[in-house]
């Protein structure tokens, strides 16, 4: 089985996390269907495509840190443009206008694993990546911060039984049912409960929890759950949603 693997990266990042509203706080890494959306704004899926087109049904899909998860925190000033409201003058009340803290992830960088099942799309997303070509403009979760991508490779992979060894990716919970994550020596180790699966109608259909090493390390386990990874032939080992 054919994966491509290609690098994501921003200046600032932010990735909404769904109970959050008054102070958005951000996700440490972009969820399988904030992937989709990257992945389809570089073939040009529309909207109403991506999530059917970069489905999970329809692919193995893994994410790996590749710089350590480091947030911070800006005021926003928000104008409300409702009902034909703008207010660009200062008066002392500060009508019609607001700020909050929003949370940011601070040079995000990742590394995506893809091997679709559409060998169309998946022809027209390696030649897409190889020419550094975008259809859509890309972006680090909000349209002002932009992102670049580039070109790693194509590879070779196998699925393989779980045996222990380091995964360069993040790891679904699933992985750790037998509770066979090694915790090593100088690893700092993050958990959160991310959106996986999503309707074309924007409607979660599953929450899952995932674990990572916060500074972009590789994670290690060892056998104990008959989950499948993706070995590639550079070496490299990705747990897949």
């Amino acid at each position: 089985m054919k994966t491509l693997v290609l690098d994501i990266w921003a200046d600032i990042g932010h990735f909404r996390k769904y109970f959050t509203t008054s102070s958005p706080l951000t996700f440490s890494f972009p969820s399988p269907p904030t992937i989709a959306g990257m992945l389809g704004a570089i073939i040009g899926s529309g909207k109403d495509r991506y999530l059917q087109d970069f489905s999970l049904d329809q692919m193995y899909l893994g994410i790996g840190l590749l710089n350590p998860v480091k947030k911070f925190r800006w005021g926003i000033n928000y104008i409300n443009t409702k009902d034909n409201f703008w207010q660009p003058v200062y008066k002392k009340h500060h009508e019609g206008r607001t700020q909050i803290r929003v949370e940011f992830l601070s040079n995000p960088a990742f590394r995506i694993y893809v091997h679709h099942k559409n060998q169309e799309i998946f022809e027209r997303l390696v030649d897409a990546v190889r020419r550094h070509y975008a259809y859509y403009t890309l972006s680090m979760g909000l349209s002002e911060l932009l992102a670049d991508f580039r070109w790693v490779g194509v590879y070779t992979g196998q699925l393989q039984e779980l045996e222990e060894g380091p995964v360069n990716s993040v790891v679904p919970e699933r992985y750790l049912a037998a509770q066979n994550l090694i915790i090593e020596p100088g690893r700092r180790y993050g958990k959160e409960l991310i959106p996986v699966e999503m309707t074309p109608d924007r409607v979660v259909k599953r929450y899952e929890y995932v674990v990572f090493e916060t500074d972009g390390k590789t994670v290690r386990l060892k056998h104990g759950v008959p989950e499948k990874i993706v070995v590639l032939e550079n070496g490299e080992r990705y747990c897949f949603f």
